[in-house]
């Protein structure tokens, strides 16, 4: 790998985790009309962080971190596992609300 490839795969990472939160928190919603309508929702809001050690978390911001909160509580907390195999990418994200 390296350059484009490598930067490609991080920001197919990167975008997995986005879908992967949106579907964790509308699981956590089921029956339940979504907060945001879909084509309103600011993906940017939604970012993938990394500590010290490269293990991914989320961290949101604006209308998708009140409405969240608003949701399923201040304290949800968000467990990310993301792989790459080859040049596809795979995240799986669980809500802890």
């Amino acid at each position: 790998g390296g350059g484009d490839a490598d930067l490609a795969r991080h920001l197919a990472g990167r975008w997995a985790v986005k879908e992967a939160v949106v579907k964790a928190w509308s699981a956590a919603l089921y029956g339940t009309p979504p907060p945001i309508q879909p084509d309103l929702l600011r993906w940017s809001e939604i970012e993938t962080v990394c500590d010290a050690w490269g293990r991914p978390s989320v961290r949101l911001g604006g209308e998708v971190a009140r409405q969240v909160a608003a949701t399923v509580g201040e304290g949800a907390r968000w467990h990310v596992s993301l792989s790459h195999d080859g040049e596809a990418a795979v995240a799986f994200v669980v809500l802890e609300a």
